[in-house]
């Protein structure tokens, strides 16, 4: 998939008129039939089955899904069809497409953004269009094939929105199409558990922390754990490819960008380790010890030795990017080139011969919009606010996944030092 680009110098993005906002339409029948039958293909291939427990309501509902792959969407479309249901959506998925986005019924909305509008539009889709909405909670695919960072304020969206929460969990649709491998397909069967986690009831019963509980208890998945499990093999012969984009940092001589993944082994470039991705989806070091079987288990050990740099105080991301900017539904503008620096102050992009300069502080956001070959592009780091969207392309390799790391933990590290101050005010 692509996005349409213009080229334009950063004061005439600046001074192009915003998009009006929008009301979210109900999807057009026809639309969500036609999506139907162009699922059936991929929905066949994947031999997809699907189990509901408990019983559906028939009242709109807010159906939160994880989100592994492109799959997500096709599979959502058979679980619910004849009944429709809007979508929320990044705005870049808008590009070049916006009146169909419409009809199909997608909301718009930024990425790790504050946006006050989403809430309303969700709420007009559920109250005045009488559709359930469809919600990817995670805001972005796995890295991992585990779990990504829920917001805090799932809970209180539940309690607010006040309609029955139905839930949909996928399995194998990340060992499918990993985003880390460019999406390239396998042959693995995919299925889902579709149930109705919060009804009305509930939803009074619980307080917001009890249900951004519940929310993440359902959100607690491991691709890698599960293909062991099910003994479902992966024979492609390029299963390792680009694998150092989420394996980034040797275990063996701690070098961090140096790992290589090519065919079915990662090497690192600077002590030569090699470790081989085996078919049932777990490392295996092919001289002495596997430090780390478990894919998930080495993405986690990378995460820890991010949070002990930031700890330190020896975090620093200084890097040379391409910079594009999304401020309509238009075009992906090229603005020029720059430089993106990250430490535990936050984000601070500067470019376009001086005339561009963004700050973002480690509070602004509890993880980061990261992406690979993102649109056919090339790996992406996104940061911004409601006036414009910066999408910055690094000119070197193995910083994106780190970023991402990076961004949660210190949004992690400065929520918990709020606590303690506010708790320390609060004993004087």
């Amino acid at each position: 998939m692509k996005i349409k680009i213009r080229y334009k110098s950063y004061e005439e993005v600046q001074n192009l008129p915003r998009p009006k906002h929008r009301p979210p339409k109900k999807p057009w029948h026809l639309l969500s039939g036609l999506i139907r039958v162009l699922s059936i293909p991929d929905l066949l291939a994947t031999r997809f089955r699907y189990t509901v427990e408990g019983e559906i309501p028939r009242e709109p509902c807010l159906i939160l899904m994880n989100h592994s792959s492109f799959i997500d969407l096709k599979i959502a479309s058979k679980i619910f069809f004849p009944r429709r249901h809007c979508i929320v959506c990044t705005t870049d998925g808008m590009v070049g497409k916006n009146w169909l986005m419409r009809r199909i019924g997608c909301i718009p909305t930024q990425k790790y953004v504050t946006d006050l509008t989403l809430i309303r539009d969700i709420r007009y889709a559920l109250t005045e269009k009488k559709t359930n909405v469809l919600m990817f909670p995670e805001a972005g695919y796995s890295f991992d094939g585990c779990a990504t960072a829920l917001p805090d304020t799932l809970g209180g969206l539940v309690k607010l929105l006040n309609v029955p929460v139905v839930t949909v969990i996928t399995s194998g649709a990340f060992t499918r199409e990993p985003l880390y491998n460019g999406l390239q397909k396998r042959r693995v069967p995919v299925s889902a558990r579709v149930r109705c986690l919060l009804d009305r009831e509930r939803i009074a019963a619980f307080s917001r922390e009890e249900i951004n509980r519940l929310l993440r208890e359902e959100f607690n998945f491991d691709a890698f754990a599960w293909q062991k499990r099910e003994r479902v093999i992966v024979n492609t012969p390029t299963r390792a490819d680009h694998l150092e984009r989420i394996l980034y940092r040797c275990p063996s001589c701690h070098a961090e960008g140096k790992n290589v993944g090519r065919g079915t082994d990662l090497t690192c470039g600077n002590c030569g380790r090699v470790y081989r991705l085996e078919p049932l989806g777990e490392m295996r070091a092919l001289e002495g010890e596997t430090e780390f079987p478990h894919i998930p288990d080495w993405y986690a050990w990378e995460r820890q030795c991010v949070r002990e740099e930031l700890e330190r105080g020896d975090y620093v991301m200084d890097i040379p990017v391409e910079i594009a900017m999304l401020m309509d539904h238009h075009a992906l503008y090229m603005v020029g080139e720059g430089r993106l620096r990250h430490t535990s102050k936050g984000f601070l992009l500067e470019g376009c011969n001086g005339r561009l300069r963004y700050e973002q502080k480690p509070k602004s956001s509890y993880s980061l919009n990261a992406d690979y070959y993102w649109y056919e592009l090339g790996d992406v780091i996104g940061i911004g606010d409601r006036n414009a969207l910066y999408y910055c392309f690094p000119k070197q390799e193995g910083i994106v996944t780190k970023a991402r790391l990076a961004t949660e933990e210190l949004y992690r590290i400065e929520m918990k030092r709020q606590s303690r101050s506010a708790a320390v005010d609060s004993a004087l």
